[in-house]
């Protein structure tokens, strides 16, 4: 059975991106969120086994959205996706619940080792 995903990140290119590697994979991508408030939405609405998420959007930033999508369904399964890169917040992130962080920019081959990782 394919996985579902929802990609959450505010750049057009890189929703592409991630997208484009995803279902070359075999991966359904089942929604796309600009920002965190639309992310919160979709998850609602598609139940995804997979979101990809970025932390800095407009609006509701992807810490709260995590938040709150977690609040929703502890067994979420979400990768981040983000320019922010320090210690500090990778390890925010983590201890929310996010199962893994991929650092921008990155390789197609580096998302795809995040996603595997997250359902082997």
């Amino acid at each position: 059975m394919e996985k579902k995903v929802l990609i959450a990140d505010d750049a057009t290119f890189m929703r592409k991106m991630i997208k484009d590697v995803l279902t070359k994979e075999g991966f359904k991508v089942v929604g796309e969120a600009e920002n965190g408030e639309e992310a919160v939405e979709l998850y609602k609405k598609f139940n995804p086994d997979l979101v990809t998420m970025d932390i800095n959007m407009p609006g509701k930033d992807g810490i709260a959205a995590i938040e709150e999508i977690l609040n929703e369904d502890q067994q979420a399964q979400i990768l981040i996706c983000s320019a922010i890169a320090e210690l500090s917040t990778v390890s925010d992130v983590i201890g929310l619940g996010a199962k893994e962080f991929v650092a921008k920019p990155f390789q197609p081959k580096t998302i795809l080792k995040a996603v595997n990782g997250i359902f082997d």
